[in-house]
């Protein structure tokens, strides 16, 4: 009888595992009883993510265009990131759904993943801080928590170098080009604008209060920017960005102010956005540099 009650009192003396509850991005709360060991990511900026916050090996299920880093693009594919296929997630039997709210098309979709008792964590980052802030609850989610909060530290570090050296520069007007047919540009909300801030520059349709839209040329004309930046499918530089050369009057074309950024490091919000604002700022510091001679 000693022995059950020496045993009873030694398990009772071990604290038992807390549960992890934070909040994502949507301020919906996620509470997980233990570390996700079996997470599906939605998104391929969500995959980056897990990664950067030393979740990569737990990440059982991504979408298309996972590709970075490499060891992403060995990991099993559960679809787009607009058209998922839930039988497959649910087959994957995760404990954590990395989600993207503007992203992952309606929202029945997600409500259904939460219906069969999967935990889902919505990711939005609209501010650059919100990333840093998304790898520490990431980290924490997968019990990783001290590799995402390193990543955390390291990103603003690196994104109040920036800031300190380029934010208060003249100000750069500037056209950024996703697509050319429709003509397509990102608005304020989304982040790639607060990236432009960070370089001292303006974003030509940053006031308009939409994620992505289609603009008409006539629009762009008259916004007259000093930058026109490409985006584009890859790593390449579109062919189409030359086509501004057909409208010399624009102050970007006729100084020759026609740059190209792959769009995943603008795009994306994860670390790698910082690597994209480092070569905006170049960019604007050269439209700065040519104007003043």
């Amino acid at each position: 009888m000693r022995w059950l009650i020496s045993l009873l009192l030694f398990t009772l003396a071990i604290p038992a595992q807390a549960a992890i509850t934070v909040r994502d991005d949507m301020g919906v709360e996620v509470r997980l009883t233990a570390p996700a060991r079996r997470i599906v990511s939605l998104s391929p900026h969500g995959t980056e993510l897990l990664f950067a916050a030393g979740a990569g090996e737990y990440i059982v299920g991504t979408v298309a265009h996972s590709d970075y880093p490499e060891a992403a693009t060995r990991i099993p594919q559960v679809g787009t990131y607009v058209a998922f296929d839930l039988e497959r997630i649910v087959a994957l039997r995760p404990d954590l759904v990395v989600a993207w709210s503007s992203g992952n098309g309606k929202a029945e979709a997600l409500e259904r993943l939460t219906s069969f008792g999967i935990r889902v964590y919505s990711t939005e980052p609209r501010k650059l801080d919100d990333i840093a802030t998304s790898l520490e609850k990431l980290g924490m989610l997968a019990g990783t928590p001290g590799t995402g909060n390193a990543a955390a530290q390291t990103f603003r570090a690196r994104l109040a170098r920036l800031r300190a050296r380029y934010a208060q520069r003249e100000p750069v007007s500037v056209f950024y080009q996703v697509w050319r047919g429709p003509l397509f540009t990102l608005g304020g909300p989304h982040i790639f604008s607060r990236v432009v801030e960070v370089c001292g520059g303006r974003n030509v349709f940053g006031e308009l209060n939409t994620l992505a839209l289609s603009v008409d040329l006539e629009a762009v004309l008259a916004a007259d920017p000093q930058a026109i930046i490409a985006s584009g499918m890859g790593e390449e530089r579109p062919d189409w960005l030359d086509d501004w050369r057909q409208w010399p009057q624009l102050r970007a074309v006729h100084a020759g102010h026609l740059f190209f950024i792959p769009p995943n490091l603008l795009q994306r919000p994860t670390p790698r956005l910082l690597d994209g604002a480092e070569r905006l700022c170049e960019a604007l510091d050269r439209v700065r540099g040519e104007r003043s001679e």
